[in-house]
């Protein structure tokens, strides 16, 4: 790819301190970093310019340029839940409190926190890189919809987490670009909490930088996150749903208006999974790469405000509708493998696949029973999208065996959250899927 330097403009608020653009003055701690401190910023196909007055600390490319679809490389690895299994470990026995079905409740942030559910990061496969501060720290992070906030591990993580230590951490004295900010934070989770506080600093996502409000985490509980083969996460979700009201990352690069459209889809590769950081799919802001699918998009509005969520006419298992004849709501996560569902109609779905229980809450198939399994299929704005049994049997191990596992999982939410089923990985593999916030909808099209 062809790279221009760009030329460095600093925005200042109305009246502060604004030097010309590619000037190096350095401005008030109210201001941003000097413009020497940007270091070895990837360039990109933009020239900067200044911000308009009254928004501080922005870089913006020029308004008339459009970048060239910028793409983020995703790398699949075995989840948590994968890892423990591989380890002989129940995933119930580290979490006892998963064990009535209900993992995780609430309806979003309130009072500086938020609860998240836990399944999302239990089952997580997929993860891309970013990096923060100057000179970059990299980071590997889950590109989450179900959330709005990036948060990272802390160098100031004490050594009593070892979650953190086994994570790349983030050191802000030795960024150049990094600003102080110092605000509580807090994630909760079925089994503890993230905790840490505020920063700021130059976050580069694929080649893209802009200046990000994020947390550091400074107490990671040890399980799940010390299994986990990813560091943080970034979330792609509404600005609603952001935890003390920080402007996510994606709507941080959407205000520099270079992408050709509001939109980002997401791909996740069907390949082989057995080896470690096997390229496994790909986010493409501003549009989408015909060579993932066929066929036409397909869209449907989202149908709650700010959430990516929309309407379900139906669940149903070969010809027959089991569940959802009277319409519910799903939510289209990137941070979850597991499609799930309220925990009576998954276990009624279960016992219809002719699944059993291998833990409670998992079940698996006899693996030669496979190719025989009825279709399981999601009915979407007057479309049917199916499922074949190998589209939703995950084959891993355990005590060096092949066992088969449904990647469908019962999770009771409770209102005003929920009810809601979950579409994660298992359904994104198949169906290439387009976020598009301008237009508040989601877009599905057949993956190839």
């Amino acid at each position: 790819m062809e790279h221009f330097a760009p030329a460095w403009g600093w925005a200042q608020p109305a009246g502060g301190c604004r030097g010309p653009v590619g000037s190096s003055r350095s401005p008030t701690r109210r201001g941003v970093p000097a413009l020497g401190g940007l270091g070895r910023i990837p360039a990109v196909r933009v020239r900067w310019e200044r911000d308009p007055p009254g928004c501080c600390g922005e870089l913006l490319p020029s308004r008339a340029t459009r970048l060239e679809f910028p793409r983020i490389a995703l790398r699949r690895m075995p989840s948590i839940r994968q890892t423990l299994q591989e380890m002989g470990v129940k995933v119930w026995d580290v979490f006892p409190e998963l064990r009535q079905g209900r993992r995780g409740g609430g309806a979003g942030p309130r009072n500086g926190t938020a609860p998240t559910l836990l399944t999302n990061y239990l089952d997580t496969q997929y993860f891309g890189e970013i990096s923060i501060g100057t000179p970059a720290q990299t980071f590997k992070v889950v590109f989450d919809t179900g959330s709005a906030n990036l948060w990272v591990p802390s160098y100031k993580c004490s050594p009593l987490y070892s979650a953190c230590v086994s994570h790349s951490r983030y050191d802000s004295s030795k960024s150049r670009t990094y600003i102080s900010n110092g605000t509580g934070f807090a994630i909760r989770y079925g089994s503890g909490s993230v905790k840490g506080f505020l920063s700021q600093d130059i976050v580069v996502v694929s080649d893209i930088p802009i200046i990000q409000v994020f947390a550091e985490a400074t107490a990671l509980p040890a399980f799940p996150f010390i299994f986990a083969r990813f560091d943080g996460v970034l979330g792609m979700g509404f600005p609603s749903q952001a935890i003390d009201g920080i402007t996510p990352v994606f709507d941080r690069i959407l205000s520099q208006q270079i992408l050709k459209e509001d939109v980002f889809s997401v791909y996740y590769s069907r390949a082989s999974k057995n080896a470690p950081l096997k390229p496994g799919g790909e986010i493409i802001l501003g549009g989408s790469d015909p060579a993932y699918y066929t066929g036409d998009f397909h869209y449907l509005n989202v149908s709650k405000s700010g959430y990516w969520q929309i309407s379900m006419k139906g669940v149903s298992v070969g010809a027959e509708i089991l569940f959802c004849k009277e319409g519910c709501l799903v939510a289209v996560d990137t941070g979850a493998s597991y499609i799930t569902g309220p925990a009576g109609p998954v276990s009624v779905l279960m016992k219809a696949i002719g699944a059993a229980e291998m833990a409670e809450g998992e079940y698996v198939v006899d693996c030669d029973q496979v190719p025989q399994l009825p279709n399981i299929s999601f009915h979407l704005g007057g479309k049917v999208y199916a499922l074949s049994g190998s589209a939703y049997i995950l084959r891993q191990s355990q005590y060096g065996e092949d066992i088969c596992v449904v990647a469908f999982s019962g999770l009771d939410i409770p209102p005003p959250a929920g009810p809601l089923w979950i579409l994660g990985a298992s359904f994104i593999r198949h169906y290439y899927t387009k976020f598009d916030r301008r237009n508040n909808r989601i877009g599905f099209a057949t993956a190839r």
